[in-house]
């Protein structure tokens, strides 16, 4: 088995020879290509799943002690993992589907109780007081008609935010039957939303991301004042994981220790609809028509 060091140390490695690819290439601002030499995030997902790995907690001791954040993806089938998770800086449980056909249809999990193992872990998912979203990724003709089983599954893990997402169409392959018919578009996306937010009365439509097809829910209580919290304070939650770690694990933080203001156009309804005005968004010359429905 790899050690948590090792991988940590060629990861670092292997992001800067990926940057330094990018030195000179039209378009790279300077100020940018130099920030991203030094990594500040880290995202465990994508592929297998990191929860299952048997230092996953050292691992992430490591990265917050370089003062990177930790983002972990897991699917859902490892109550016990989920429970014995250290705090990370913000923990997903993809719910790619609300009921047991769909789920097996879509994900086509290893476990014979796949469906009991999901349920357990939206419940361990509850227990947790650091940062926890539920993760939707809608596929056309096959997920998006479940609102009030979705519903039901919000309940029960209690997660801060929903993120919601239009599915990504990667291509052909022997892995998926997915086409572009099953791509939302972000007005589909939009609907499905605002429909599922009117059957969680704790919940509202925060953030919208159009470029990404995504939108955000999030819990009130990230609503202070009439003003959204559901970003993330980074200097913050380091400074609260250290002081857990210093106290023995004794002194604990939640979530809403380590928010930060949502800006004005990150918000659902905002005429940026979640593009940075502060950035330049580049469009390519004579495009083809867009089929994504992203």
């Amino acid at each position: 088995m790899d050690q948590p060091e090792m991988i940590l140390q060629e990861a670092l490695e292997n992001h800067q020879n990926m940057i330094k690819q990018f030195k000179g290439v039209s378009g790279v601002k300077a100020d940018r290509f130099a920030e991203a030499m030094t990594a500040k995030h880290c995202a465990l997902s994508l592929v297998g799943e990191p929860i299952m790995y048997p230092e996953i907690n050292r691992f992430v001791k490591l990265l917050h002690q370089r003062s990177i954040s930790s983002f972990l993806v897991t699917n859902a089938q490892f109550p016990d993992e989920i429970r014995n998770l250290e705090p990370v800086t913000q923990l997903y449980v993809s719910v790619d589907a609300s009921t047991k056909e769909s789920l097996k249809r879509i994900d086509r999990p290893l476990f014979k109780d796949f469906w009991q193992r999901f349920l357990d872990s939206l419940k361990a998912l509850s227990e947790k007081q650091q940062r926890t979203v539920y993760r939707l990724t809608l596929v056309k003709a096959w997920n998006v008609d479940e609102l009030k089983a979705y519903a039901d599954l919000i309940s029960l893990g209690k997660p801060d935010f929903i993120e919601v997402k239009g599915v990504t169409y990667c291509g052909e392959s022997s892995a998926s039957n997915l086409t572009m018919a099953n791509v939302p578009w972000h007005e589909e996306v939009v609907r499905f939303v605002q429909e599922l937010a009117d059957l969680i009365p704790d919940y509202e439509i925060a953030c919208e991301h159009e470029h990404s097809n995504c939108l955000l829910i999030a819990h009130k209580k990230f609503k202070i004042d009439g003003e959204w919290y559901t970003w993330i304070n980074y200097d913050r939650f380091q400074e609260l994981v250290q002081e857990h770690e210093r106290s023995g694990r004794s002194k604990t933080f939640t979530a809403a220790d380590y928010t930060a203001r949502t800006p004005r156009w990150a918000l659902f309804g905002s005429r940026e609809r979640g593009f940075d005005p502060f950035d330049v968004r580049y469009q390519r010359k004579n495009k083809a028509r867009d089929i994504s429905g992203c």
